[in-house]
Order: structure tokens, then sequence, then C-alpha cells
């Protein structure tokens, strides 16, 4: 029997993929799945698992063709293997936070369904009335890593329950019901009945997950929030694809975040002069009607312009923007999640454009641009939209695992962020509210290595720093780090430090991303001298996909 070269392999990954979770082949655009739901129980995660063994074994032994079978063997098999550990450890089955977990994504993936034609509105209707196994089969993995000492803490329980109880809704309409009701629900069709009874047991399902967790899980959960370094360093590998040095990154963490305080502090002086609080500055610019635009549809067409603008602009000369990937839509996300930006990718065909989702707390109708204007950039052009479409788009040099599902937090947040400095080196950041906003953002990613492996670790907090100094990290000290050192929203403060608490590891991926990034192009630039192209350079990198910080720094060596 002939051995299978790396490429074929990577490409037969997608379909197996696609079968355990049909979830994730919606997301990608894989047809045939959109009427059903991942298997989340033990038995289904296992299959998950030893499908994934079986590719490690069957990969490892295979010898690389060229360099770039040799990368993509590289990638391949460090993100099967980080898998593979993590449903070792035993918390795959615990897997419950207030962010990236069943909970969410089983919700999640109903934005990216459409539901004009009775085709469609039946596959939604099917996949709503597959919600009820989804999450029995989602109890009983949890239910079995307790039974196994694995339980989440209880901040991230009791929220999940939260989450749950709205998107099942009470005396307003859940989500499903609303979703139905826009599908065509209670029109006296055959596919309108469907509908109804598909919203009514998934939203029946959430609220019955609502309750086991409180009966059954919340009662197991313990009270502290900290991970520990073992469970702490297995997942900040997964998040970077990359083992890093915890202790140095937190003291660069420190370094980081000191030296841009000082300069938002500057921008904030020219801003609001005689005043030595940056927050005062924010206050002035929040009130200022010229950042400011009203209510959600405002938000909606406000990121749209901002983004087309940006797609039309840089693509000219900085970056390669080309046919579908010019196309970027911006929506506002349903109720219920965390308050922040999130993107979703195009299908493997384009045929669903790249997704910005601004997600925003109930009641608020008054927004701030100057602190979200580097945003779109980070989820837009030349962030996440153009570093994940391009790589989509790559069928000409990738296979489909490096194309579709090789990213890694740290490759792609690092990006992101690396492209908002990007952004302001080109001149389009100048006005002094957005420059704020922009030097604030980078100020919270920083804040967040600090205080991600800071609370994870309870480290202490060094001399010089001017909080706190001598005493360990705690989620009480954390948000007060982040509403006193910070200048962003106080709601998306609280929310950040739930989901660094559910999340081990992710909060640092976009600094410590950002810096292979930077580190990278500055070798470049010092190879190449004058020579140096930042647009050849960009585009060579991001057409090699997502992978982990470890292969990436050794790709942007060759470039």
């Amino acid at each position: 029997m002939t051995s299978r070269s790396i490429t074929e392999i990577s490409n037969s990954l997608i379909p197996k993929i696609a079968e355990h979770s049909p979830i994730y082949a919606t997301y990608l655009g894989v047809p045939g799945h959109d009427d059903k739901l991942d298997d989340l129980s033990p038995a289904g995660r296992k299959a998950e698992a030893d499908m994934v063994a079986e590719v490690i074994a069957e990969a490892s032994a295979v010898e690389p063709a060229d360099d770039a079978e040799r990368l993509a063997k590289d990638v391949l098999l460090e993100r099967l293997q980080v898998t593979k550990d993590q449903y070792d450890s035993g918390w795959t089955l615990a897997d419950l936070n207030v962010i990236a977990s069943p909970v969410q994504n089983i919700r999640q993936i109903f934005d990216l369904m459409p539901h004009e034609t009775d085709e469609q509105r039946g596959t939604l209707a099917r996949r709503m009335q597959a919600v009820p196994g989804a999450l029995a089969g989602y109890r009983q993995s949890l239910a079995s890593a307790a039974a196994d000492g694995k339980v989440v803490a209880r901040r991230q329980v009791q929220a999940c329950i939260t989450q749950c109880e709205v998107f099942a809704g009470g005396t307003e309409p859940g989500f499903f019901a609303e979703l139905a009701g826009k599908a065509g629900a209670g029109d006296g069709s055959a596919v309108g009945q469907e509908l109804t009874a598909g919203a009514t047991a998934a939203s029946s399902a959430y609220a019955d997950l609502a309750r086991f967790l409180t009966d059954e899980l919340l009662p197991k959960a313990p009270e502290k929030d900290a991970v520990g370094r073992e469970r702490y360093a297995l997942e900040s590998r997964s998040f970077l694809g990359a083992t890093v040095d915890l202790e140095e990154s937190y003291r660069w963490g420190w370094q980081e975040f000191l030296a841009i305080e000082a300069e938002l502090r500057e921008v904030a002086a020219r801003i609001a002069p005689g005043e030595s609080d940056p927050h005062a500055a924010a206050d002035k610019l929040d009130d200022d009607p010229a950042y400011q635009v009203r209510g959600k549809d405002g938000l909606q067409q406000w990121m749209q312009q901002l983004s087309d603008s940006a797609v039309e602009e840089l693509s000219k000369t900085h970056f390669d923007v080309q046919g579908p990937m010019r196309t970027l839509a911006c929506s506002i996300a349903p109720p219920g999640g965390g308050v922040g930006a999130y993107y979703t990718g195009p299908t493997d065909d384009f045929s669903r454009p790249g997704t910005m989702w601004w997600s925003v707390e109930e009641g608020r109708e008054v927004f701030s641009t100057w602190r979200e204007t580097t945003t779109v950039y980070h989820e837009g052009v030349p962030g996440h939209h153009l570093q994940i479409a391009t790589a989509v788009a790559a069928k000409d040099q990738l296979n489909d695992f490096q194309r579709l599902i090789a990213g890694t937090s740290g490759h792609a947040e690092g990006w992101a962020l690396y492209a908002e400095r990007l952004v302001r080196e080109l001149g389009y950041l100048d006005d002094d509210g957005d420059l704020l906003g922009m030097l604030d953002a980078q100020l919270f990613r920083a804040a967040r290595v600090v205080v991600d492996i800071g609370m994870h670790l309870e480290l202490e907090i060094p001399e010089g720093t001017g909080f706190h100094e001598g005493e360990r990290w705690t989620p009480e000290l954390g948000l007060e780090f982040l509403l006193t050192r910070t200048i962003s929203d106080p709601a998306h403060a609280r929310d950040e430090i739930d989901r660094y608490l559910g999340w081990p590891g992710q909060a640092p991926a976009y600094k410590l991303g950002e810096r292979v990034w930077l580190t990278g192009r500055d070798n470049a630039r010092r190879r190449h001298g004058e020579a140096f192209d930042p647009k050849a350079f960009h585009t060579a990198a991001l057409r090699a996909g997502g992978m982990g910080l470890d292969p990436l720094a050794a790709l942007l060596d060759t470039l």
C-alpha cells in the first residue's frame, strides 16, 4: 500500500472533521451537515479523539517531499498533538466558559444559516430540533468530567446559566423564537410549523441546560478561578502554537504595558490639557458628538462604511485584496454573548462572506467611535478578514487544513493587533481621538498578558509598577487594574475578567503573537535593506495560512 502525502492526509482531514463537527462544517461551508449538530457526549468526544490519534500516527510516518510539505507537516502535527493532549488531560469533557464553549457555539452557528428559501428554512428547523440531543450529550460530558473532579470555576458556571436563560427566553421571546419568527414561523405552512416546533425544542433544551448547570454542576464548582500552572501551560500552548516561558512573558508584558501607558498619557494630555488622568480625555471624547453614533443601526452603518473605505483604500498599494475578499459584511450580534467585536470567516467558496460582528450590551444607545475605529481595522482589513480570506483563497498554494483550520490565536490575533500598528504607520490614525483608541486597545492587550498569566499563576506584582506592588494577583485586583490603569469601557472591563478566567491562555495571544510578527518583519527589513517590500512580505506570510507561533517565526525568517 502506497503511503499518502502530507497534502493528501491534510485534505482528507476536512471531511472527517466535518463529520464529527457539523458546527465546524457550517462555518467552513462544507455542505451536507447544516441540519445536524455535534455529538458532544463522552462517546462522541472519544470518537473525535481517536480520529485525531489515527491522523497523527499516519502523518508522523511521512517523509515530506519538499520544504512546503515539511512546513505543512509541522503545522498539522502541532495542531493535532495539542488537541490530543487536551483530550487526554480530561478537560475537553469539562468545556464550559463564557465565550467559546458549546453553550455559545451551538447558539452562534445559527447566525450563519440563511433562511430565504423553503429548503433553507427546513434545514434551519431541523437543526433547531437537533439542539436537545446535542445539549443532552453535552450534559453527559459535563457530568462525566465532574465525576472525575474536573469542573470549571463557579464564576463560569453562573455566567453560562445566565446566557442559557437569555437564549431560552422567559417573559421575552428567546433567541430561537425570534429566529423562527424571522424565518416565517406562524405563516401556516408546513415548514412554518417545523420552525415553531424547532424553536420550542431548542429553547426548552437551553432551559434544561440552565437547570442542569444550576442543580448539578454549580454545587460542585470550585470558588477559585485560577487554573494553576499545569493546565495553564497546556491551554497557552493550544492558543499560541508554541511553548513560552510564562514568567518571561509576564515580565515582558509589564514592560510593554508601562511603555504604551506612557505614550497614551502623552496623547491624552493633548486632548485634555491640564488633566493628569487619561480618563478625562476619554470622558471628553465620549461627550463629543463628533465621535458618536446612535442606535444599533447607526453603529452597524458606521462600521460598514469604515470597513468598505478601508478595503478600498488599503487595497490600492499596501495590501493584496482581490475578488471576493473585498466583500466584508458588518452585523450586530444577537444578545446574550459577551460584549465586543468578533469575526467569522467566509465559506470555502466565499458564497457566505467574512463577517464582522459587534456584540453590545442591551439598552445602550450611544457608541463612541474613537474607541472602536481601530477595532474595525483589527477585525476587518488589514486585520482578521484580510488574513483569513487570503488563506481561504490560496487554493493554489495550500492544502485544505492549512487554508481553513490551522490557525491559532497567536497567529490570528497577533496579526490583527500588528495590523492596527500598520494602519497607524500608514497614517490612518492621525486624529488624536482615534489614536487614543488605538493606544488604549494596545494597552488593554498588554494588560491581558499581565493579568491573565498573573491571575492564573497567582504571581507577585513587581516593584516599579505603581499597582499593589508585592501583592499576588486575584480576580478583584485584575478588575481594579483594568478599571484604573486603562480607559476602556467599564462594562467591557468586567466582561473581560470573566473571559480571562474562563479561557486561560488566550488573552496573552494578541501581544505575544504581535511580538513574533514584529520581530519577523524587523529581521526581514534588516536582511533586505532598502529592497525590503512590505506588501510582498505581508502577502507571502499570509498566503502561508494559519499556524502556531513556532512555525510562524521559522517561516518569517525565510521571507
